[in-house]
């Protein structure tokens, strides 16, 4: 049985009901499509566009249109907001997510939105800047300190990774000193720093702005 329907975010005993029913009609015979999905079903979290189509169909359509920029976390304390950042970079098409640090993360604010997008595992912070500058990528931390720059007037690369640090601790010393620049997010209220989830959300958006809709900066 499709083990997709077995998770919360496609039980509707568990939540308010989403999704479709069974299929209606003459049945499609394109091999995308789920025959247990066409029979019970589509309660899944995904676009309408991917309504009973098979998971692997699914990844393989999204990896004609991934983004070329990465995201890289630090997991050296089992932080809550590695869930969400994953969420997050689905919804934004990162091509690929990067684990830095302990291989074991919480995947529960990812909303199984893990399983769509490619998630890859690094032990150290060597062993990550080694395989960024085989790619050819540009390392960006995303952190207050004294020489950040700010995100909201920096050139974001095409070619890119975006790296976030702990809750709390921030990006570890070794990842400020392997990164190309430290970008800062400006804020207005008496907080030092909002929270590591909401800066990564903000810092793909901004590269969605300059390289899908060629917004400049000044």
């Amino acid at each position: 049985m499709n083990q997709e329907l077995h998770d919360p975010v496609n039980d509707p005993s568990e939540q308010h009901v989403i999704g479709v029913g069974p299929w209606e009609g003459e049945l499609p015979f394109d091999e995308k499509y789920d025959p247990e999905l066409l029979e019970l079903g589509d309660r899944r979290n995904v676009a309408d566009k991917y309504r009973y189509w098979k998971m692997d169909a699914i990844i393989a359509d999204l990896d004609e249109r991934r983004h070329d920029f990465h995201i890289a976390i630090e997991n050296w304390q089992h932080d809550m907001n590695i869930g969400t950042v994953v969420r997050s970079a689905n919804a934004f098409l990162a091509k690929e997510v990067h684990i830095i640090g302990r291989r074991r993360w919480n995947r529960r604010g990812a909303m199984v939105t893990d399983r769509y997008q490619h998630v890859r595992h690094h032990p150290t912070v060597e062993d990550f800047v080694i395989w960024a500058e085989s790619e050819g990528l540009t390392i960006l931390g995303i952190d207050i300190f004294p020489d950040s720059v700010p995100l909201e007037t920096y050139d974001i690369p095409k070619n890119c990774v975006l790296v976030f640090g702990q809750e709390g601790p921030g990006l570890s010393p070794e990842v400020h000193a392997a990164a190309k620049d430290t970008l800062s997010i400006e804020q207005f209220g008496s907080t030092r720093s909002i929270n590591a989830a909401s800066a990564a959300g903000i810092a793909m958006h901004a590269w969605i702005r300059r390289h899908v809709f060629g917004q400049r900066v000044s």
